[in-house]
């Protein structure tokens, strides 16, 4: 009597925990449709995939599917075939199928992809179509490639800054201008070339123009934003200087960001700007330094508190090429969309900015008298990854630099712009830039 009492107590419980188990697994799928069905209700996710599931799950399970679909105002496609594209393992859904909650457009567009598969097209750009489709941002679908294929971005190498060079008749001038008016401290001092910090993963390299990579009456199509939230008083402070002005200090009170621009002494533009609270700014505001974002809030202030960020304005004839290359060949994210301008962050405090042409202080010009440079770690292993993927051209291979300070090699972006990477070597004139880079990063 007592034997059969326990077999009866084990199965009841076997039975109870499967059951447990069953509706913990219903419990699961529902929860996690019904955030997907309200992602794509509200055009968050063009399409939402399911997990991959057994033929007798989904029988089970897509009459609760229907319910949900139908209550957020949306449908759902069983998919027994899902495509096989290089965002995910080939075997994912090996022998498994999928839900996809859609609107009816983009289950055509995600049937139109299919059809493109099966002609025999099947590579980075179609794994990025489906990604879309997925509605994942383009940094999101470089991890995912990044995981299951050998494609990479700059990141995976380690950017440890940013350093814009511009190129000068009268070096002294500019370096007694970036350092003695705008308090900038030089870093380094090859003599051809000087260093100056605007933050410490935020350089500005000044070149004489007779030995550098540019000549100095090239079209001069660059801007550098340095970013404070004491724009009344450098404005003030740089026309007790007599420094030139562009455009004047007018701030406005529901502006996404202020700022005045002045002229540097051989005609670069230098925009003083700070960015404020304001719904193209929410992904940039959180990861700027916490500051008190009016400007002249306080009287204690000395143009050696320096800023606390810096975007290079570059200038594109072709806006939608140029942003495609920095996102998907780069890798870079997009943080902040005024329209016709994108700003991404590739370091801690130094940013890129993409400026159409025709909109911006400059117009879009072949020739450009700046080299933009991504300060990497390991920039060995960046340089052979161009050298099998050739992500962008190359305009001279791997160098080492006068004086055994530096390595590089030089590519070119959709725009023309001379992009430098760059790796800073031991050396006593590096010391102060290798100090900043290891312990910025």
């Amino acid at each position: 009597m007592t034997r059969h009492l326990f077999s009866l107590l084990l199965i009841f419980s076997l039975f109870s925990c499967f059951q447990n188990e069953e509706q913990s697994f219903v419990s699961q799928n529902i929860g996690q449709w019904k955030a997907f069905a309200e992602m794509v209700a509200a055009d968050v996710k063009p399409l939402a995939l399911s997990q991959p599931l057994s033929k007798e799950d989904v029988d089970k399970l897509l009459e609760e599917a229907l319910t949900i679909a139908d209550e957020y105002g949306i449908e759902v496609f069983r998919e027994t075939d899902l495509v096989q594209t290089q965002l995910f393992p080939s075997d994912i859904t090996e022998g498994k199928e999928v839900l996809i909650f859609h609107r009816p457009d983009a289950l055509k567009a995600y049937r139109d992809l299919k059809k493109t598969i099966k002609s025999g097209q099947n590579g980075e750009a179609e794994a990025r179509r489906f990604g879309r489709l997925l509605g994942y941002p383009p940094h999101y679908i470089n991890q995912l490639l990044t995981q299951n294929t050998d494609f990479r971005t700059l990141h995976h190498y380690g950017i440890q800054g940013t350093n814009l060079f511009l190129y000068y008749k009268d070096l002294s001038r500019a370096k007694e201008f970036y350092h003695e008016t705008l308090g900038l401290e030089i870093i380094s001092d090859y003599g051809f070339a000087a260093t100056v910090k605007i933050t410490p993963d935020a350089l500005l390299t000044l070149v004489d123009a007779s030995v550098g990579r540019h000549k100095a009456d090239e079209p001069k199509t660059v801007a550098v934003a340095l970013l404070t939230n004491h724009l009344a008083e450098w404005f003030t402070y740089l026309q007790g200087k007599q420094v030139i002005m562009k455009y004047a200090y007018k701030p406005k009170e529901n502006n996404a960001h202020d700022g005045f621009v002045a002229i540097d002494p051989e005609g670069y533009l230098l925009e003083f700007e700070m960015f404020k609270q304001h719904p193209e700014n929410e992904k940039l505001m959180p990861r700027l330094p916490q500051y008190d974002g009016l400007s002249g809030a306080t009287d204690r202030w000395s143009k050696n508190e320096g800023f606390y960020g810096a975007v290079t304005w570059l200038y594109y004839e072709d806006m939608q090429e140029a942003e495609r290359f920095y996102e998907d060949k780069i890798g870079l994210e997009q943080i902040v969309d005024q329209g016709w301008a994108k700003v991404y962050q590739v370091s801690k405090s130094g940013y890129i900015g993409l400026v159409d042409g025709r909109r911006g202080m400059h117009s879009y010009t072949e020739q450009k008298g700046a080299s933009i440079s991504f300060l990497i770690k390991d920039l060995e292993g960046w340089y052979a990854y161009g050298q099998q993927h050739q992500p962008f051209p190359v305009l001279q291979e791997m160098y080492t630099g006068k004086g055994n300070r530096y390595k590089a090699f030089v590519g070119q972006d959709p725009g023309k712009y001379f992009l430098e990477f760059n790796r800073f070597l031991e050396h006593e004139d590096n010391k102060r830039i290798l100090e900043l880079l290891n312990k910025f990063d």
